[in-house]
């Protein structure tokens, strides 16, 4: 692909802000898509370092908004489609909008690629909608099973992309990165959860399960997924992996983030934020033989050395006062 226009969904969020960043370092001409709010905050890119703030274009909407979604991808070559709802436990508690906000927020995107005629989108999967390996490594041919709402909601939006190329002959892909983490991302998330908490002072963690497994990527290798999926032709109409090639306990996460952090702590299993029995996903470990296949995707991050290197990296992060005073690290957050 020569197209350099890209406009980001989700722009204002984890992922989405270390897209962006990435993108306008790389060249690219970036329009940030950001949930509108009365505020006029932009999220994560309100801290958009030196050289990228200012060299990128902002547009507040909904993506639940088919009319103000088209009027952001006017004049885009391409979109990245990172928004969503996120959150495993909160969607038992709104299913609803998680159907509204994953599903018909990624139709929103795909009709009007369609009628403008844009040249490549890329939808955001999860490792999530294979639910609890079957196999390992989990390649593409995995069965999908939705353990959770947000899985399904995100099996809906995967099926309906993929609809569209078989369709329409639509220019789309589908990237499913495993368990990104990084600084910036949401306290909901297991290893922000355990580092705010540290970073807190406090040495009693507080968690759910302690025995599933999971498949780390740190966020610079999940933004470089996306850029290099974007400009693959090879990759249209494909389903692709992204993850580290390491597979962890949270129990031996706990043990890596103390470590890091040069503490002891003690785990205490809070109830709240257990998942319902059939609805955790025990073990996630990525296969991504395809994704170097089709376009020479590969981890820096990659097994254990990776993981503590981005352990170290986003626990820095969380340690400094002003980005943790942001979180709420004694409150669970749904």
């Amino acid at each position: 692909m020569s197209a350099n226009k890209v406009l980001v969904t989700g722009a204002d969020g984890f992922i989405g802000s270390h897209l962006t960043e990435m993108l306008v370092r790389d060249g690219f001409e970036v329009r940030a898509f950001v949930m509108y709010n009365s505020s006029n905050s932009w999220g994560w890119l309100e801290h958009a370092p030196s050289d990228v703030a200012g060299h990128f274009d902002v547009v507040a909407g909904d993506i639940r908004d088919p009319n103000g979604v088209a009027e952001a991808m006017q004049g885009m070559d391409t979109v990245l489609h990172l928004a969503a709802l996120i959150a495993i436990p909160f969607s038992y508690h709104s299913p609803d909008v998680y159907v509204q906000t994953n599903v018909t927020g990624t139709l929103n995107v795909l009709q009007a690629a369609r009628r403008l005629g844009t040249s490549r989108v890329v939808c955001t999967s999860t490792s999530e909608t294979y639910g609890t390996a079957q196999f390992v490594p989990i390649t593409e041919e995995h069965p999908l099973n939705a353990q959770s709402p947000y899985a399904a909601t995100k099996i809906g939006a995967d099926q309906l992309a993929l609809s569209f190329q078989r369709s329409f002959e639509m220019p789309v892909t589908v990237l499913r990165p495993f368990n990104t983490f990084g600084p910036r991302q949401s306290a909901r998330a297991v290893i922000p959860t355990i580092i705010s908490q540290i970073a807190s002072g406090s040495r009693q963690i507080k968690l759910g399960s302690l025995t599933p497994t999971r498949d780390f990527t740190f966020v610079r290798d999940t933004a470089r997924g996306f850029i290099q999926t974007m400009e693959c032709d090879a990759a249209i109409g494909q389903v692709t992996n992204i993850g580290s090639g390491f597979e962890i306990s949270i129990g031996d996460t706990v043990s890596a983030i103390a470590e890091a952090m040069g503490v002891e702590v003690e785990v205490v299993q809070d109830e709240a934020r257990l998942r319902p029995q059939a609805s955790e996903v025990e073990r996630l470990f990525a296969g991504t033989a395809k994704a170097e296949k089709l376009f020479g995707w590969s981890p820096e991050f990659g097994g254990r050395d990776g993981f503590v290197r981005g352990l170290a990296e986003t626990a820095e992060w969380f340690q400094d006062p002003a980005n943790l005073a942001a979180y709420k690290s004694d409150r669970y957050n749904l």
